[in-house]
Formats: structure tokens, sequence, C-alpha cells
């Protein structure tokens, strides 16, 4: 029988890895990284967006024993995620904020698969994660300038 795990890898930390019907969302906040938002808790509105390895998921319907991968929250993107950030505040991409960590982390997953997209798929790729701030143009309009600048942006002619 395997041992259990004592601790879970966390924006480079390792953190205490909870009870074991803990949720990834409850080992973060226990922890004291408030990175990733507890909205609905149902995983109907992606603010609880983390990286799980490349891969984006939801921190309240993950359950932390089955996390074996490093954790990468918003607070832990960094530099990776600079020109993400910045395209986020040129195209006034958040007002309250709330969901902003959730959409940052979305949109670097999104980018790093460095699959050509175009704006509807873009839009599609965004889709699981709720504003219900900005209605989501300039979100998108920030994820398609970066993707432009990655190179991984495929323009749509009309």
């Amino acid at each position: 029988m395997a041992e259990p795990r004592t601790g879970l890898r966390v924006d480079g930390d390792v953190v205490p890895a909870g009870a074991p019907g803990a949720t990834l969302l409850d080992v973060l906040r226990a922890s004291g990284n408030f990175a990733a938002k507890g909205a609905c808790r149902r995983g109907e509105c992606g603010a609880c967006t983390v990286l799980v390895g490349d891969r984006a998921v939801l921190a309240c319907t993950t359950l932390a024993a089955l996390v074996t991968d490093e954790v990468t929250t918003a607070a832990g993107l960094g530099d990776d995620a600079a020109d993400l950030r910045a395209a986020f505040a040129d195209h006034a991409a958040f007002q309250c904020g709330f969901c902003t960590p959730g959409q940052v982390v979305r949109a670097e997953a999104v980018l790093r698969e460095r699959v050509e997209r175009g704006r509807d798929e873009i839009v599609r790729a965004m889709s699981g994660n709720v504003c219900r701030c900005t209605g989501y143009r300039q979100i998108v309009d920030a994820v398609c300038a970066v993707a432009q600048s990655r190179q991984c942006f495929r323009k749509v002619s009309s």
C-alpha cells in the first residue's frame, strides 16, 4: 500500500497535503495561498483555476490527494505571464479583479499549448471562466494580443 503524501508542491514550495478528502482549493487556502478564489465551489465559475503541471484545473473540484504534479497559481506564474498581465491591464480586461487570477491562469494554459488559434477558438478555450464585469471582449482582446506576440494566433480573414 502506498504511503499517504505529506505535502504538495505549490508555486515552488511544499505545503501540507491536507485531510484525505480536502480539495486542492482547501489545501491552498489553508496554507495561506489565496490567489485561487473560492467563489462557487462547484466548478462553475473558474475563479479557482490553477495549473497542475501545464493543465488548467478547477481547484474547488480537484481532490488534493490526487494531485501529483507541481501546482502553479496566478501568484506563482511570475515572469512567465508578465506579458499576459500587461495585456490585461492594457486592454482593461478586469474591473473588480475577482476573476482575474483564474482568467490569467486559464489564458496562460491556453497559450502554453502553442496551438495556433483564431479569436473564436480563444473564446471557446476561455469559456469556462466567468466574469460578471467586463463582458469578456477585453479579456479575449488581451489573450489574442499575447497569442499574436507569442506567435500562436491565427488571423481569420473576414
